[in-house]
């Protein structure tokens, strides 16, 4: 057990609190320990004030306050049926995993701030389609987000199957959600897009390499979130380190360097790589 818990915490914080939160609410309303009626998204239980209770016809009871809030967090980690579950949670801590250990690295309070807003964004952009369950959509957005941050040229494997361009990787998701759910279900993932694309530019900026959106000075955690994360004693990044929208903070090897060996080596000033040195050799059947 406390091999499991030392891996669980290797794991970034916020991907953590996604996966964990996930597994938390989706097993117990699959296994039918809690009906989803009580944990979807309901504006009128959530926001509503006051609801007149009566325990006798025409007789006014008592009003009482029925705000259920829990249902904003809820409805937002209920993941999909089946199989499915497994593939969302994969895809879940991979876009969660690149995020914290790529373009937001010692940045997790910072995401966790920007998420936050994120996710107020999703049930408006759904109040057209009435969304009740916003984990498509949040995991699209988080794709989105993913995608765009990602180095040019970057690809990804699709269900280990074809081979692509990693940025057109939400549109893919987009298309299947029309033949595997219907319009209305493609339409959650749209809003979720949007809302990344949104993320994308108003933090990140629209072109690589940018120093940040018109919101990127608004984007950072406060004092009391990073202390929360653990990060209220870790320095920002030095300059120009995954600072703004470089590319998502892939480490690039650059080939090895070309040495000018010296007039007293006796190769006459010519060129060798600076890798290891095997010798000169000798050729097959030589003695």
């Amino acid at each position: 057990m406390d091999g499991i818990l030392a891996e669980i915490r290797k794991i970034p914080p916020v991907t953590r609190f996604l996966c964990v939160s996930t597994l938390a609410v989706t097993f117990p309303e699959r296994m039918n320990l809690v009906s989803a009626y009580k944990l979807i998204y309901t504006f009128n239980f959530v926001f509503k004030k006051l609801q007149v209770c009566y325990t006798f016809p025409k007789r006014l009871s008592m009003l009482m306050p029925m705000q259920k809030v829990w249902r904003l967090y809820t409805s937002f980690f209920i993941a999909g049926s089946g199989i499915q579950v497994i593939f969302d949670l994969v895809m879940l801590y991979r876009n969660g995993e690149q995020l914290e250990t790529g373009p937001y690295s010692r940045r997790s309070a910072d995401l966790a701030y920007q998420l936050f807003f994120a996710c107020g964004l999703i049930i408006v952009a759904t109040v057209p389609i009435d969304g009740i369950l916003f984990f498509h959509p949040l995991l699209v957005c988080l794709t989105y987000l993913s995608s765009s941050l990602a180095p040019p040229g970057a690809q990804t494997s699709l269900m280990g199957i074809v081979t692509i361009p990693v940025k057109y990787l939400p549109y893919v998701i987009i298309v299947m959600d029309i033949f595997m759910g219907g319009p209305r279900y493609a339409a959650q993932a749209v809003a979720g897009a949007v809302v990344g694309h949104f993320w994308w530019w108003g933090v990140w900026g629209s072109q690589l390499g940018s120093r940040g959106g018109v919101l990127h000075r608004y984007a950072s955690a406060p004092a009391w979130l990073r202390n929360l994360v653990g990060e209220g004693n870790i320095p920002p990044p030095p300059p120009g380190e995954v600072s703004a929208n470089s590319g998502g903070g892939i480490h690039i090897v650059p080939p090895r360097r070309t040495l000018a060996t010296g007039s007293g080596s006796g190769s006459n000033g010519n060129t060798r790589s600076s890798g290891h040195n095997w010798g000169a050799g000798r050729t097959l059947g030589s003695s």
